[in-house]
């Protein structure tokens, strides 16, 4: 098996947190479990050709499934953290489900990975702007993430 690059290994970390965001949508679209989810996209969609004969970008599996399982171990608590994050009249249940799989999958990796608080808001901001690349929403993400990475991890800080 061939070592991959320090590029590499990173560019399949990105993948697998869109992916991530991705499957926390589609769990909560279609009120899947994240087992059935997740085969899903392991099968389907990491390294995939599209149709259009486009290669979809190979994740990193291990971060994806501790991601996508993660965000569902500890939904309640980072849906709090979120809702603190928000503005008073904006509750997790008002944002749209793009944002709130992302807040999600980003609180996941606050509260129960080793992830650096500045890598996770980082990476996450990048997602947002891959679904919102005209929006403001990347901005919004910054700031929420920031708000719930100080309260997870104060001593990174």
């Amino acid at each position: 098996m061939t070592e991959l690059s320090g590029n590499q290994k990173r560019k399949m970390r990105s993948a697998a947190r869109l992916y991530a965001v991705q499957a926390l949508f589609q769990m909560e679209q279609s009120d899947s479990s994240v087992d059935a989810v997740r085969r899903e996209f392991l099968d389907y969609r990491f390294g995939a050709t599209t149709p259009e004969g486009d290669e979809m970008a190979e994740g990193d599996v291990d971060l994806f499934t501790e991601v996508t399982e993660q965000a569902i171990n500890w939904q309640a608590r980072i849906d709090q953290m979120t809702d603190r994050a928000l503005v008073a009249k904006w509750p997790i249940d008002r944002i749209d489900t793009t944002l709130r799989a992302l807040f999600r999958a980003g609180g996941a990796e606050l509260v129960a990975l080793d992830t650096p608080p500045k890598v996770v808001i980082a990476e996450y901001v990048s997602v947002a702007e891959a679904f919102y690349p005209e929006g403001r929403e990347p901005k919004f993400v910054n700031a929420v993430l920031d708000h719930m990475a100080r309260e997870a991890k104060p001593d990174a800080f």
